[in-house]
């Protein structure tokens, strides 16, 4: 079985990991987010920090943007927590925000944890 955009996602959770060995867990996520935003450029990740995306509705775009907190290669939503657990409200979000913006991966990743995680949704 082929995994959708594997090689493109091993470099994002490996990016991830980096950010993670160096601070640990117990910061905010924006503090990952930045950190994270230094790594996809060290690494050469092709990435754009919460853009704008817009649901529709019955063939009408909404006036409510979502942010995702990054979208890399132009196709894999990245969404990042900083919990203690990752609840089912924040799967759905990453969810949705691939949905959203027409985008068939959706990556989760928790800092909040003592090890890394990470949660691919296909969609």
């Amino acid at each position: 079985m082929d995994i959708l955009f594997k090689e493109e996602s091993y470099k994002i959770v490996g990016a991830a990991m980096a950010v993670h060995r160096f601070f640990g867990y117990g910061f905010h996520e924006k503090v990952y987010q930045d950190a994270l935003e230094i790594e996809f450029q060290q690494q050469n990740i092709p990435f754009l920090r919460e853009e704008p995306i817009f649901a529709t509705y019955q063939n009408q775009v909404l006036k409510t943007e979502f942010k995702p907190d990054f979208i890399c290669y132009n196709r894999i939503i990245v969404e990042l927590k900083a919990v203690q657990a990752i609840e089912d409200y924040q799967r759905s979000q990453a969810i949705n925000y691939a949905r959203v913006a027409n985008m068939s991966l959706a990556l989760l990743i928790n800092f909040g944890e003592p090890s890394l995680r990470y949660e691919r949704y296909l969609v």
